[in-house]
């Protein structure tokens, strides 16, 4: 039967393979500030993915127990992974690849696909716990609202509507309902940190001292997870060039025209433009979401580590709230509580929309379908809907530990980053397209990145094994 045979209840995306290179897809790049802004949308994605666990769970628990001290950590870490985040990007776009596709070439042991795919499989079974508190968040946040209402049955609610949500919409809803969460708590946020540094009790060495590159013993493990999630963790690295080839950048470019002749002159002219489109959309992520983890760890390091208050698992949420009462005033209880749900859901929405969609791709490296075979991709990527989903709501329900959960997420990615620091430079030098290779100053900044990733993880795994 074909899709337009199956009736409405398909949703758009499903008419199109929106993985097939098609030349009547094929566009030239927008020019100019204005027109190539309207064409973002993956780093909007991205980014309600990323202003989620990481900045309100994680990043406020490393402020709450070590104070300023790691606020370098935090800018490292929205900083420096932007620029695997690009090279991924670009590889994707230039070839009509995935980015699992990619990786799944680097040399090393095999079992139907390689020891980095099997890695990203390993890590986001770990994250299970990750997002399975963020429901536990969300549940906690409506059953204060709403106490008659007991937290587990929040859950199996929330995870009825993620189901909902996921199964019946494509990239298009996504990135409404993304764009929409990214801009709710952050600007408040961000402004319960101006009024923050603003107060009496704030001192300017306390944030001097946060720039100096120390950690303290105590707050090891939160850094560590807060490395692996903050900014671009190493879940989105996997997911970015999935969100750019469903936005149309792959088409648009179209396949590989090798030669100097025109055609292969307008391949070139065409993929460094499209390039160019995503690295506006990494660089306005960027901005949103290091404002915001900058924000969440201010307030974690000067409302609640001077208060000597930690998020734990029953009292993470009324913790938290005291980042918004103690600046705003008590009037703001119910800001928090609305700007908490807002957050900590639509990661859990991005994420999942993402991460079912890199495992359909795996059961594709694997075998179980054919690359031009766009149905099977959609009914692998509504399975997983359901197993992610219900693996993390139901891994909450039986840890119930929301700080405790979203550390060994963190943890999980920060290990992997590495591994995404080689992956990259493999994809730069050996897979990429000579004609679209990056300038010299943006390979500086990826060997950087790689080596500041790599420099960093090894430091850590020697203070853990000590």
């Amino acid at each position: 039967m074909s899709a337009t045979a199956q009736g409405p209840t398909v949703p758009a995306d499903h008419h199109k393979d929106l993985y097939a290179l098609d030349p009547r897809d094929i566009e030239q790049p927008p020019r100019g500030f204005w027109p190539i802004l309207r064409r973002i949308g993956p780093g909007m994605i991205l980014a309600a993915s990323i202003v989620g666990s990481g900045e309100l769970i994680a990043t406020t628990t490393l402020g709450a127990e070590v104070g300023y001290v790691c606020l370098w950590v935090i800018l490292l870490s929205c900083i420096v992974k932007p620029a695997l985040q690009a090279e991924i990007g670009r590889y994707s776009i230039a070839t009509g690849q995935t980015g699992l596709a990619g990786f799944n070439r680097i040399p090393g042991p095999r079992l139907g696909v390689n020891w980095v795919v099997w890695g990203w499989a390993a890590m986001i079974t770990m994250t299970r716990f990750q997002i399975g508190a963020m429901f536990g968040g969300v549940a906690q946040t409506l059953h204060m609202l709403m106490p008659g209402v007991p937290v587990a049955v929040w859950v199996l609610l929330l995870l009825a509507v993620t189901l909902l949500l996921l199964l019946g919409g494509g990239y298009e809803r996504i990135e409404g309902l993304a764009t929409i969460k990214v801009g709710l708590f952050t600007l408040l946020t961000f402004l319960c940190s101006l009024i923050l540094l603003r107060s009496p009790g704030f001192q300017w060495a306390d944030l001097k001292q946060g720039l100096e590159f120390t950690l303290p013993p105590g707050g090891l493990t939160s850094a560590v997870a807060v490395f692996g999630i903050t900014g671009v963790g190493a879940s989105e690295l996997f997911m970015y060039p999935y969100w750019c080839v469903e936005k149309g950048y792959a088409r648009k470019t179209g396949a590989r025209v090798e030669g100097e002749g025109t055609a292969g002159a307008a391949w070139r002219e065409r993929a460094f433009g499209w390039v160019r489109v995503m690295n506006m959309d990494i660089l306005a992520s960027m901005c949103i979401y290091t404002v915001a983890t900058i924000a969440f760890y201010l307030l974690g390091a000067g409302v609640l580590h001077s208060r000597g208050l930690v998020p734990a698992s029953n009292d993470m949420i009324p913790v938290l709230s005291n980042m918004y009462t103690q600046t705003l005033g008590g009037w703001s209880v119910g800001i928090f509580y609305i700007g908490a749900i807002a957050t900590l859901y639509g990661t859990i929405f991005a994420a999942t929309a993402a991460e079912s969609r890199v495992a359909a791709d795996m059961c594709r490296l694997l075998g179980k379908f054919e690359a031009d075979d766009y149905q099977a991709r959609i009914r692998y990527r509504r399975r997983f809907v359901w197993i992610l989903t219900s693996v993390s709501a139901g891994l909450y329900l039986l840890v119930q530990s929301p700080v405790t959960m979203v550390k060994a997420g963190g943890v999980a990615q920060a290990i992997m980053l590495p591994v995404i620091a080689v992956g990259a430079l493999f994809l730069r030098y050996r897979l990429l397209p000579p004609e679209v290779r990056p300038p010299a100053w943006q390979t500086i900044g990826l060997w950087i990145a790689s080596l500041a990733t790599i420099s960093l993880m090894a430091y850590y795994t020697f203070l853990l094994l000590k």
